[in-house]
Parts: C-alpha cells; sequence; structure tokens
C-alpha cells in the first residue's frame, strides 16, 4: 500500500489517477448519456415524462441495492479484483443496453448496468483512498471526476452524433468498446490493493455491515452524499429535453452545448482540486452551493433564450456543481477509519446512488408535457426542490467538516 505524504505524485500514482479516471469516464459516460438521449427517447419510443424518469432511475436504484449488497465484503477482498469483477459486469449490462429493442428491454438492461457499474465509483473511492494521503486527495479527485467533464467535452457530443445517425442504441455499444480497453489496463497493469487486510476486525461480513452502518460519524457522512444527490439528480434527467423544446435549443446545437460545457469542466476540475488542498474544503463548498442555487433558480425560469446565452448559464451551472463535488469528495473521504472504508464507501455510493433514483423519479412527477412536442412545465418548481434540498446539503456537510477538524484537533493534543 502506498502511503505517500508529499505534494507529488510516484509515476505508479499518476497511473493509478489516470486509469481511475479514465474507468470513471466510461461509467459517468454510460449514465450520462441517458440525459442528452432523453428527447430522442422519449420520442422514439413515445414515452411519458414519468416513464423516462423511471427508465433513468432503473439504473440508480439498482445501483444503490447492489451496494448495499456488497458493502459487507468491500473490505475483506483485494480491492483490484473487485473492481475486475464489476466492471467486466458493467461492460455486459452496457452491451444489453445497446442490443434493447423496447421499452421494457431498455429497463432490464439499465438494471443490470447499475447492478454492477454503481459499485466501481465506492471501489475506486477505496483505492484513492487506500493509496493517497488527505493532503493530496483535493487534486485526486479533481482529476478522477475530470471523466464528468471528458464525458460531455467527448463522449456526449460522438455519442449524439452517432444516436442521430445510428439510433439511440449506438452509443452504449461505443461505451462498451471503450470500456473494453480500459479493462485490459486494469487487468495487467493496476497492482493488487490489499493493506486494508490486515487491519479487519469483523469475522462476519454481514457484522461488518451493520458495525459500519452504527457509527454515528457515519451515518452523517452518509446523509450529507445523499442530500447532495438529491439536489444534484433533480434537474439533470431532463436537461436535454427543456433546453429543446423551452429553449429552443436545436439538436444541432445540442452536442456543442455538452462540448462547451465539458471543455469548462475540464478547466475548472484541476483548479478546483488545488483550491480544495489550500482552503477550507467546507467553506468553497458552501460557497459553491449558494452560487449554485441563485444559477439554477433563474435557469429553470428561462423560456425562449439566445443558444449563447444557454452555454452562459450551462457553464455556471458546471462551475457550481463542480465546486461543490471535489470539495464534499474529498471531506466525505476522511470520515472512515482505515478497516471500514471500503464498506463506508459502499454504504455512500449506494445511498448516492438511491437518493438520485428517487430524485428523478420525483423529478419525472413534477415535470409535466402536454405533448412530445410541448415545453415542459413545472421545471422550475424542479429548481426551487433543488434550492431548499442544497440548503439542507450545507447543513449536513458542515457536521463532517466539524467531525474532521476534532479528530485533527485530538490528534495534535
Amino acid at each position: 500500500m502506498i502511503t505517500a505524504e508529499t505534494s507529488t505524485f510516484s509515476a505508479y500514482q499518476k497511473f493509478v489517477i489516470f486509469v481511475l479516471a479514465i474507468t470513471q469516464f466510461t461509467v459517468i459516460l454510460d449514465f450520462m448519456v441517458m440525459s442528452p438521449l432523453g428527447d430522442m427517447l422519449m420520442k422514439s419510443l413515445a414515452l411519458e415524462p414519468s416513464a423516462f424518469g423511471l427508465a433513468v432511475s432503473a439504473y440508480a436504484f439498482s445501483a444503490g441495492i447492489s451496494g448495499l449488497l456488497t458493502a459487507g465484503f468491500a473490505d475483506r477482498y483485494d480491492r483490484k479484483k473487485l473492481l475486475i469483477f464489476f466492471y467486466s459486469g458493467f461492460i455486459v449490462g452496457t452491451i444489453f443496453c445497446g442490443l434493447a429493442n423496447s421499452y421494457l428491454t431498455l429497463i432490464l438492461a439499465r438494471i443490470i448496468t447499475g447492478l454492477f457499474g454503481g459499485v466501481i465509483g465506492s471501489i475506486s473511492m477505496a483505492i484513492i483512498t487506500d493509496l493517497f494521503s488527505l493532503q493530496q486527495r483535493g487534486r485526486v479527485m479533481g482529476f478522477i471526476q475530470m471523466g464528468f467533464g471528458a464525458s460531455q467535452v467527448l463522449g456526449i457530443p460522438i455519442s449524439l452524433y452517432i444516436a442521430t445517425h445510428l439510433g439511440w442504441e449506438a452509443p452504449f455499444l461505443m461505451v462498451a468498446a471503450v470500456a473494453l480497453i480500459i479493462f485490459a489496463l486494469i487487468l495487467f497493469r493496476l497492482q493488487p490493493v490489499t493493506g486494508h487486510l490486515g487491519v479487519q476486525h469483523d469475522k462476519s461480513a454481514l457484522l461488518h455491515l451493520w458495525h459500519t452502518l452504527g457509527k454515528a460519524e457515519y451515518r452523517i457522512g452518509f446523509g450529507a452524499t445523499a442530500l447532495l444527490s438529491l439536489g444534484g439528480f433533480m434537474m439533470m434527467p431532463f436537461g436535454s429535453a427543456f433546453a429543446i423544446n423551452n429553449l429552443n435549443v436545436t439538436m444541432e446545437q445540442l452536442p456543442l452545448l455538452f462540448m462547451i460545457s465539458g471543455i469548462s469542466s475540464l478547466v475548472i476540475m484541476p483548479l478546483i482540486g488545488k483550491m480544495s488542498d489550500r482552503i477550507d474544503k467546507f467553506k468553497l463548498f458552501a460557497f459553491a452551493s449558494i452560487w449554485l442555487m441563485l444559477v439554477c433558480v433563474i435557469y429553470t425560469n428561462l423560456s425562449v433564450t439566445p443558444f449563447v446565452w444557454v452555454v452562459v448559464f450551462n457553464i455556471l451551472m458546471m462551475m457550481g456543481i463542480l465546486s461543490r463535488m471535489v470539495p464534499s469528495s474529498a471531506l466525505t473521504s476522511a470520515v472512515p477509519e482505515p478497516h471500514d472504508r471500503g464498506a463506508f464507501m459502499s454504504i455512500n455510493s449506494s445511498l448516492q446512488q438511491i437518493a438520485g433514483g428517487l430524485a428523478a423519479a420525483v423529478a419525472g412527477m413534477i415535470v409535466m408535457q402536454k405533448d412530445k412536442f410541448s415545453p415542459l412545465e413545472n421545471y422550475n418548481i424542479v429548481g426551487y426542490a433543488v434550492v431548499l434540498i442544497s440548503l439542507l446539503g450545507i447543513w449536513m456537510m458542515y457536521r463532517v467538516s466539524n467531525i474532521i477538524r476534532s479528530r485533527a484537533h485530538a490528534v495534535n493534543q
């Protein structure tokens, strides 16, 4: 196990950052592509907003259930082997998505993909926490989560182009093809991650899960993550449908919109990562949350808008989203003890997915559309809900920050 305390990364640590970042790229793209394909799917499969919300939620709910089922085992095996197992299942599920020919088969394929893909993020987080010191994690999180931006710069525009010419199923097959290359890198280049096995205390996986859930400090971290996901996922599923049907963005402009937003995130992510390692992480998170609340309220109340202003608002939202994501991930990673990291990250990821699925489902019930070409209604109500949830999220993340600060004070006594 690598426990470097220096500010620089070794060559192998750089490889780990790269392979985990590109792994996250495929997993995030597989999930994120549902939003830009939303208008196409709703029209081609004649789906109501509530039905499309369920299609998004199917992945999230299955991912959440999978995370809970595997949490007790997450600290009992080599993390590399766990990553290989779940990433291979994710690839199979994504291929099934590309082969789906109806709404029902798409739902089933999304469930399979979620069962495996939803755990990959928590395994990656556990590897990061094992191999990098807290002083390095802000920058590491910044690079890892660049997969979010890369999925928009490269993945989503290419996926939309492919979907326009070959059908909505084609992007999933593209993701699976890229994932197979990454799978080979993980299999042959990533070293075993087993340092956590020597500090296990629980003999039973279920007992380990119960003990992890039973710790009050951990539950605060879980609550903060769930609130972040509730707010973060509410607007996302209907983003493309709102842009096309309300803001008058064309299908030709949509890939450009996602690409510009993604490029902005690639610029912002490393900067936020460095800031997160240099200034108070909670203060950065709180400022970003307030910023995001203001932008959401304005954006969700827009009607037909010139494309350049739609781009500006999307960049401003991306700034808020990413500036919350990096410091919150770094803070949450410091909550669990070494022997609980895998279980904590699995449960945390599970709650994140379940909360995201609930948010997408609720948004699907709030948003209305008279016919498949009419503007979406009540999207501004979703924006107001994001504000309320974000305020609660600031309070919960403040409690997480206090836990970490208290531990640091105790160590220095």
